[in-house]
């Protein structure tokens, strides 16, 4: 069936908030922008389940927290009667960072924060990542995504799959995402051994999220996942998730690798970026070195991609079917910068035994 948005050119938006103010406040920030159309809001996920009939939405904005049923029994019964892409409005709390990171788990395209309704410079900044991020979300590959155990120590998934057997050498795995980005790394990560070499990532995610994100990873990996710390040393059968706001790095010092935290200004908009990452892993470990880029929107990580590339390293970029979105690898790929265009799944095996085969 045709949807409404082809037929009138603008991406249609269901905003879903128990705060009459909140949905006022995005309700104005998305009218602003020409390629979107608010069709309607809704107080609680029973209107909503309505409207959604009636309305026939793009996208849906969904708040975290809801009355009458939660956000994240709506979003998982949306998920699955009727899958549509969905951005959660999630709270700059450690709890609203743990909704969130399952809603992602059960489906949803992506997250924006709050707005800051009280500093008006803030709110500008906000709408256009809130635009940004509708108009991404209507053109990102929907799917139901199995959640992982909720229990405590390893998933049952990381329990029962046999992880893939690796010989320890002197390597370094370099992962960058963003978009879709958070349940690809886990993926990865749950194939990975405990014996794996050092694993440093950098997801584009907000401060206040990515500690808890390396701890929900951590759950889930046989390998040890840690929030980077600056001067940490790097050891093999661990992983190193780049703090929000913070570039990470990879410096050799002597014979080992370190991490190293910068407050450098953004590049290309991102801190930390995924392009920061890559180069120094370039010049850090060259032939030594085995990168993907994965699912996400923009084109953060496609240089430095090429920079590894050409310094030796093997490289992989998540394919467009198993993406979220395309944007990231898919630039990379148009630049030449990937040896290898993989699905998911096969990602963490090529990691692990990938050589490079020349630029």
């Amino acid at each position: 069936m045709t949807s409404l948005s082809q037929r009138s050119g603008r991406v249609r938006v269901l905003i879903v908030d128990d705060s009459a103010l909140i949905r006022q406040v995005l309700t104005e920030i998305l009218s602003e922008d020409p390629g979107i159309e608010v069709v309607g809001t809704a107080a609680d996920p029973l209107i909503a389940r309505e409207k959604i009939k009636q309305l026939e939405p793009d996208v849906l904005t969904l708040d975290v927290e809801m009355p009458r049923m939660d956000g994240l029994t709506f979003l998982q019964n949306l998920m699955r009667l009727r899958p549509m892409p969905v951005v959660m409005v999630s709270s700059l709390t450690e709890a609203g960072a743990q909704v969130t990171l399952d809603a992602l788990a059960l489906g949803a395209v992506d997250f924006v924060t709050k707005p800051k309704l009280d500093i008006q410079r803030a709110l500008t900044g906000y709408g256009a990542e809130l635009c940004e991020r509708v108009r991404t979300a209507a053109r990102a590959h929907v799917r139901r995504i199995a959640p992982p155990s909720s229990s405590g120590g390893t998933s049952s998934s990381v329990a029962q799959a046999a992880p893939i057997k690796y010989r320890t050498t002197d390597r370094l795995i370099a992962i960058g995402a963003s978009t879709g980005g958070t349940e690809a790394i886990r993926a990865i990560l749950e194939q990975m051994p405990a014996d794996a070499p050092t694993i440093v990532i950098t997801q584009h995610i907000p401060a206040a999220f990515s500690k808890p994100f390396a701890e929900r990873l951590d759950r889930h990996s046989r390998m040890t996942v840690v929030h980077a710390e600056d001067d940490m040393p790097l050891l093999a059968g661990h992983a190193y998730v780049a703090p929000g706001g913070l570039h990470l790095r990879v410096q050799r010092s002597g014979a080992r690798w370190r991490c190293r935290l910068g407050e450098d200004d953004p590049i290309r908009r991102h801190r930390p970026s995924v392009d920061a990452l890559f180069e120094s892993v370039a010049q850090a470990a060259g032939a030594n070195a085995s990168a993907a880029l994965l699912t996400g929107m923009g084109d953060d990580g496609a240089r430095g991609l090429l920079t590894l590339r050409k310094a030796g390293a093997a490289t992989i970029v998540q394919d467009e079917a198993s993406s979220v979105v395309w944007g990231m690898p898919g630039a990379a790929f148009t630049l030449g910068a990937a040896q290898q265009v993989l699905p998911l799944h096969e990602i963490a095996k090529a990691l692990l035994t990938s050589t490079s085969v020349g630029s």
